[in-house]
């Protein structure tokens, strides 16, 4: 079985190869399979006569071993038995009867008539040939027992009280059966009287007759037989499929051995022509070191010899070819080398570029320019100039490249302003013409610089230097000022009679304009010398919560919400100045909502830029989108009265937090400045 299954195995892992070179187109595949079919063919053929014969002599053998006389002749003899016992029996209750009878009618169970029941059982037992009479009373003791002459050596066992009381119960016959040193006993219960019912019953009678032991060893021999017939016959469909099975495993032997051969005989045809066409695949794929080993000298190993030599040939021709165009790839290798080198210097880059064919076309964007104007890169490649820029801008750059065109140079550089996402920036745009060494002209350049930081940080050095002078020069004459109104309030205010309540409004107008001035006077010096930050470790949730907590009292009706996203985590801040922050930022929200509205303070912490987000929202008119590229400087003010530093001063704490603040629209209405710091 072991050697079949290995058969099989290695049969079918050859016929799905076969299968699978063919489709492959391998060559060689199809003689395999030719090969292969013929000797399956010549095995199938004979094994498939054999098996026919074989299995047709089987199927007629197990027909002769189980046919339907000897089975009809056992059943017979069996049968012969059976009446054999039947006659017994019948023998036993036609005695029974007679002997219930007599001593009902006779009243022999009286304790009186014990003796005379004796004589009466052994008489009939002698007449009438019986074995063994037995008596007992209803409550199943042996009265009398009358035995054959073979069986006074022999004990009788009395009829066990459960056999006799299932008589009384069941009201009818009970047979038992038994064996003794003699034979098959076989022993009959009735009722005395025969015809009383269960209750009324006054006795049982025991009539015994003894089988001889040569028939009841004969009829058991008969038995085993029929049973062991009748096991054989329910094994006969098993035992003929297990020797078709048996004869099955031998042909399928036989017919893999030969199919097998036949894959080993292609073999050895095949594997050399499958080598020729592996080494023409690998020679057409360039790999001309490849050669075949020589197995034999016949006609196939000339052809091999020839292969082998015109690979040598091709090898030779190669490394020519390969030498005279190794030049050639040094030099396309530093050409492209240098093409990434411009091209790294290009990207990496902190001024933006943009290059234009000679037509107008977009070639190259690097991602400074795309950073700067906020698009992709792949929007304007490959696209002309005109069909990308809008009118305001087509009008400029038409402008540019005419200046460009007309001018006595080759280059033009401009400072331009754009709005990019509602924020007007500045840039410093340098655009030169590409001319080959023939002054022909192949593109345009274009270079610019974003200078609205610079010029922000410009506006806000100068703004802070003036505030720093108005500050020295205002600030001195103040004290004098308010102290000589109070001298002139408490020297002479007793003295004046007519006009006194005049004299003493004028002198405290005085007094509270020098503190209106001394006010203006420290938000300038505020401006122009921030205090320097103190950091330390604290959490930005207490913060808000403080100042929150003062705004709430005094604004009742304004809804003041905090919406904590992820957990936040501390933060190195300087606390005085952040709560400085959120201050002047709630103030703003208050006076754009007139009074009523929400106020919502939302915390959230980015754990990939490790940066935390402060976003202070109202629901107020907003902010006009031409003012909000100007909202951080310097005394802008959308508010008449407004002095245009509070803002200026929350973005350079910001600044130095090493963080960034910016505007945007709350929808539906309102205002949203969002504070971003780094953890």
């Amino acid at each position: 079985m072991l050697l079949l299954l290995l058969l099989i195995f290695l049969v079918l892992r050859n016929i799905v190869k076969l299968l699978y070179d063919r489709k492959r187109k391998v060559m060689g595949a199809k003689l395999r399979t030719k090969l292969v079919v013929v000797f399956a063919c010549l095995s199938l053929i004979p094994t498939v006569l054999l098996f026919l014969f074989s299995s047709q002599f089987i199927t007629s053998s197990m027909a002769f071993w189980f046919n339907i006389p000897v089975e009809q002749s056992l059943e017979k003899s069996l049968e012969v038995g059976r009446q054999v016992y039947r006659h017994v029996g019948e023998n036993n209750r036609f005695f029974l009867e007679r002997v219930a009878y007599q001593i009902s009618r006779r009243k022999l169970l009286a304790d009186k008539n014990r003796d005379a029941l004796k004589h009466y059982i052994q008489v009939v037992q002698g007449a009438f040939n019986l074995q063994a009479i037995e008596v007992y009373s209803r409550s199943s003791q042996r009265l009398a027992v009358a035995l054959d002459a073979d069986l006074e050596g022999t004990p009788l066992e009395p009829v066990s009280a459960d056999s006799i009381h299932k008589e009384l119960q069941l009201g009818r016959f009970l047979t038992l059966t038994g064996f003794l040193p003699s034979g098959e006993m076989v022993r009959t219960l009735g009722r005395i009287p025969i015809n009383a019912g269960p209750d009324k019953a006054l006795g049982i009678v025991a009539v015994t007759t003894v089988i001889p032991e040569t028939l009841s060893e004969n009829m058991a021999t008969i038995l085993r037989g029929f049973d062991q017939y009748r096991q054989m016959k329910v094994f006969k469909r098993p035992i003929q499929v297990s020797h078709l099975i048996t004869l099955s495993i031998v042909a399928l032997l036989i017919m893999f051995c030969a199919t097998w051969f036949g894959f080993y005989v292609s073999k050895t045809l095949t594997v050399p022509i499958q080598e020729l066409a592996k080494g023409t695949r690998r020679v057409a794929g360039g790999d001309l070191d490849f050669a075949i080993e020589m197995v034999s000298d016949d006609e196939m190993g000339t052809l091999v010899d020839s292969f082998n030599k015109m690979t040598r040939d091709l090898r030779l021709g190669k490394q020519q070819l390969e030498s005279s165009t190794q030049e050639l790839k040094e030099r396309n290798l530093e050409i492209e080398q240098r093409r990434l080198y411009m091209e790294t210097v290009l990207q990496n880059v902190s001024a933006g570029v943009i290059s234009l064919d000679a037509r107008g076309f977009h070639t190259t964007i690097n991602k400074s320019a795309e950073k700067m104007l906020g698009f992709k890169a792949k929007q304007f490649l490959n696209r002309h100039y005109k069909s990308v820029l809008g009118p305001e801008y087509l009008a400029l750059a038409n402008d540019i490249l005419e200046e460009l065109e007309n001018g006595p140079g080759n280059w033009v550089q401009r400072n331009v302003k754009i709005t990019i996402d509602q924020t007007a920036r500045t840039f410093m745009v340098h655009v030169t013409a590409l001319k080959d060494e023939n002054d022909r002209f192949m593109g345009t350049v274009v270079v610019f610089d974003d200078l609205t930081e610079i010029e922000k940080a410009q506006r806000m050095a100068a703004w802070r230097e003036v505030a720093r002078r108005i500050a020295h020069e205002v600030k001195n004459p103040l004290t004098p000022i308010k102290l000589s109104a109070q001298r002139l309030r408490l020297k002479y205010g007793e003295q004046i009679q007519g006009d006194r309540s005049v004299f003493t409004e004028c002198t405290q107008t005085i007094i509270d304009q020098v503190d209106q001035l001394k006010n203006l006077v420290n938000e300038f010096s505020s401006f122009a010398r921030l205090p320097s930050v103190n950091r330390e470790p604290c959490h930005l949730q207490a913060i808000v919560g403080e100042a929150v907590a003062l705004y709430r009292e005094a604004h009742l009706d304004i809804l003041f919400k905090i919406e904590e996203g992820s957990e936040i985590p501390q933060l190195n801040l300087d606390p005085g100045q952040m709560r400085r922050v959120l201050l002047n930022l709630i103030d703003n929200a208050i006076a754009a909502m007139d009074g009523s509205g929400t106020i919502t303070i939302t915390l959230s912490f980015d754990p990939v830029s490790k940066s935390a987000q402060l976003s202070v929202s109202d629901t107020g008119a907003g902010i006009a989108p031409e003012d909000k590229s100007r909202l951080f400087e310097p005394y802008f003010s959308t508010k008449r009265t407004g002095m245009g530093l509070g803002l200026s001063i929350v973005n350079a704490i910001v600044e130095d937090h090493d963080g960034s603040i910016r505007v945007e629209d709350n929808y539906p209405a309102g205002t949203i400045f969002i504070v971003e710091l780094p953890a």
